[in-house]
Protein backbone atom coordinates (compact mmCIF):
# COMPACT_ATOMS: atom_id res chain seq x y z
CA UNK A 1 0.00 0.00 0.00
CA UNK A 2 1.43 3.23 -1.21
CA UNK A 3 2.06 6.16 1.75
CA UNK A 4 -0.40 8.44 1.74
CA UNK A 5 2.12 10.89 0.93
CA UNK A 6 2.83 9.68 -2.23
CA UNK A 7 -0.32 9.42 -3.21
CA UNK A 8 -1.32 12.81 -2.41
CA UNK A 9 2.03 14.28 -4.35
CA UNK A 10 0.48 11.92 -7.69
CA UNK A 11 -2.53 13.20 -7.43
CA UNK A 12 -1.10 17.00 -6.60
CA UNK A 13 0.92 16.38 -10.40
CA UNK A 14 -1.84 14.72 -11.76
CA UNK A 15 -4.07 18.32 -11.08
CA UNK A 16 -1.15 20.05 -13.15
CA UNK A 17 -1.08 18.34 -16.19
CA UNK A 18 2.21 16.43 -15.70
CA UNK A 19 3.67 13.66 -17.77
CA UNK A 20 2.28 10.44 -16.53
CA UNK A 21 5.96 9.34 -15.90
CA UNK A 22 6.63 12.40 -13.63
CA UNK A 23 3.21 11.17 -11.87
CA UNK A 24 4.47 7.54 -11.46
CA UNK A 25 8.32 8.67 -9.91
CA UNK A 26 7.12 9.26 -6.30
CA UNK A 27 5.51 5.80 -6.27
CA UNK A 28 9.27 4.39 -7.84
CA UNK A 29 11.31 6.51 -5.53
CA UNK A 30 9.00 4.79 -2.57
CA UNK A 31 10.09 1.82 -3.82
CA UNK A 32 13.88 2.06 -3.85
CA UNK A 33 13.71 3.39 -0.48
CA UNK A 34 11.82 0.41 0.90
CA UNK A 35 14.28 -1.38 -1.16
CA UNK A 36 17.46 0.26 0.65
CA UNK A 37 15.72 -0.42 4.08
CA UNK A 38 15.56 -4.31 3.35
CA UNK A 39 11.66 -4.57 3.47
CA UNK A 40 11.67 -6.22 -0.10
CA UNK A 41 13.35 -9.66 -1.36
CA UNK A 42 14.11 -7.16 -4.61
CA UNK A 43 17.88 -6.23 -5.53
CA UNK A 44 18.11 -4.30 -8.58
CA UNK A 45 16.97 -0.87 -9.44
CA UNK A 46 14.49 -2.07 -12.25
CA UNK A 47 13.03 -4.35 -9.92
CA UNK A 48 11.97 -1.39 -8.43
CA UNK A 49 10.83 0.56 -11.05
CA UNK A 50 9.03 -2.38 -12.18
CA UNK A 51 7.03 -2.20 -8.77
CA UNK A 52 6.49 1.11 -8.05
CA UNK A 53 4.85 1.23 -11.67
CA UNK A 54 3.02 -1.32 -10.97
CA UNK A 55 1.59 -0.14 -7.17
CA UNK A 56 1.06 3.43 -9.37
CA UNK A 57 -1.06 1.74 -11.67
CA UNK A 58 -2.72 0.57 -9.08
CA UNK A 59 -3.19 3.65 -7.16
CA UNK A 60 -6.34 5.38 -5.85
CA UNK A 61 -4.67 8.46 -7.25
CA UNK A 62 -5.47 7.94 -10.83
CA UNK A 63 -8.65 6.12 -10.60
CA UNK A 64 -11.85 7.72 -12.01
CA UNK A 65 -14.42 8.50 -10.17
CA UNK A 66 -17.94 6.76 -9.99
CA UNK A 67 -19.56 9.64 -11.65
CA UNK A 68 -16.95 10.31 -14.10
CA UNK A 69 -16.90 6.40 -15.33
CA UNK A 70 -21.17 6.36 -15.23
CA UNK A 71 -21.28 9.31 -17.81
CA UNK A 72 -18.49 7.41 -19.81
CA UNK A 73 -21.32 4.57 -19.95
CA UNK A 74 -23.87 6.78 -21.31
CA UNK A 75 -21.87 8.64 -24.00
CA UNK A 76 -20.58 5.17 -24.96
CA UNK A 77 -24.04 3.39 -25.13
CA UNK A 78 -25.92 6.38 -27.13
CA UNK A 79 -23.06 6.42 -29.79
CA UNK A 80 -23.76 2.83 -30.06
CA UNK A 81 -27.56 3.21 -30.29
CA UNK A 82 -26.84 5.84 -33.01
CA UNK A 83 -24.79 3.80 -34.70
CA UNK A 84 -27.13 1.01 -34.70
Amino acid sequence: MPEKATVRKARQDKREGKAPSTQAGDFVHEEIEHIRHGKHGARSTKQAIAIGLSRQAKSAAHKRSATSRHNAAVKAARTRAAHA
